[in-house]
């Protein structure tokens, strides 16, 4: 099983590809130094593999990589991020309360 996150900049989107087949995607806006994501969702026919999980990580070391603030509307990329506090500085401090992000760098 071979398993991949590919950013497609041309449709906005990061996709996870299960032996070349996309099973999932994470819907994503870059505006100056910040990305927003506002939606995720993977095929439920392979879901409990973590496939979602693998997608947001990606998509997280992504935003790193290219020096970007995350602003995560998506609730599971929000969940994710406080399950790994480690992330927490890819949101904004002034932006970490609208998101419930406050003390999860504590």
């Amino acid at each position: 099983m071979d398993m991949q996150v590919v950013d497609v900049p041309e449709r906005g989107r990061f996709e996870i590809r299960l032996d070349d087949r996309v099973v999932g995607l994470a819907s994503y806006h870059v505006d100056g130094s910040t990305m927003t994501l506002p939606h995720t969702e993977v095929d439920p026919g392979v879901g409990g593999r973590g496939i979602g999980t693998t997608l947001v990580a990606g998509v997280l070391d992504a935003a790193r990589e290219r020096g970007l603030t995350v602003l995560p509307y998506c609730s599971f990329i929000r969940h994710y991020i406080q399950q790994h506090p480690e992330l927490v500085d890819l949101v904004a401090a002034d932006d970490r309360p609208h998101f419930g992000l406050e003390t999860a760098d504590r």
